[in-house]
């Protein structure tokens, strides 16, 4: 027997996921594809506000047959606006980790218990897969 997954209207999705917090944008986001990020931590709080670069993350969600798929990765947002993957210093790491750690689960439950859409890493993922005990 073949059950069809039923998706939520785009809007209500998009709406239900800006709740989650600062995290996704929606300017960079389209059907079946979200994409969200979090500046976690300032490199120069020295610089003009414009000119602040900052250590974060940045998670893709793409449409699967059964839910979600996401690919997330850690790097620099630089003062151009742009992410660049790129390693994070130690004295930054524990609070971009932290950022993803506390988003992930909010992120899954959403859309696991009140979609019932399944939500799984890329099979192409370079990082480790989130929800999982390192």
């Amino acid at each position: 027997m073949t059950t069809t997954t039923t998706f939520p209207p785009h809007g209500r999705l998009m709406t239900k996921l800006t709740a989650l917090g600062p995290y996704l944008r929606q300017q960079q986001s389209s059907e079946g594809h979200f994409f969200f990020d979090c500046l976690a931590s300032c490199i120069s709080a020295k610089k003009e506000p414009e000119e602040r670069e900052f250590w974060g993350w940045w998670l893709i969600l793409t449409v699967t047959n059964t839910g979600f798929e996401y690919r997330y990765h850690f790097g620099r947002y630089d003062s151009n606006g742009d992410w660049l993957k790129d390693s994070v210093p130690a004295k930054h790491e524990k609070a971009v980790i932290q950022t993803l750690d506390d988003f992930y689960p909010k992120l899954t439950s959403l859309l696991q218990d009140e979609f019932k859409l399944t939500v799984t890493a890329a099979s192409d993922l370079e990082e480790a897969e989130l929800g999982t005990v390192a």
